[in-house]
């Protein structure tokens, strides 16, 4: 059984929306700065989370096509991949200051 193709409009989509939280991670936020675009992205990261949760419910009712879902599971995993990357980040920053001479 061959999986239907996914429409240009569904792949343009998911590639936007990778881009948003790129740039809303690099961009400087003048309203609380790297703590505020931590917990912005993060709660990103647990909407995308959820609107998978539910587009996956919704086709495991028949109210929902396998595309949609692999898009939206697709992008809880970059969400998920990025905020995981970021704790890396975080973690691999503490330790050397924590290494620091004083």
């Amino acid at each position: 059984m061959a999986l239907p193709p996914i429409p240009a409009a569904g792949v343009a989509a998911a590639y936007r929306a990778a881009q948003g939280l790129a740039e809303n991670l690099a961009a400087p936020s003048p309203e609380g700065g790297f703590g505020a675009a931590l917990q912005r992205a993060v709660q990103g990261a647990i909407a995308s989370g959820q609107a998978a949760d539910t587009t996956a419910a919704a086709a495991l009712r028949g109210q929902g096509s396998v595309t949609e879902v692999v898009l939206a599971v697709s992008r809880a995993e970059l969400a998920l991949q990025t905020a995981t990357a970021v704790r890396d980040r975080v973690v691999t920053a503490y330790q050397d200051v924590m290494r620091m001479p004083i």
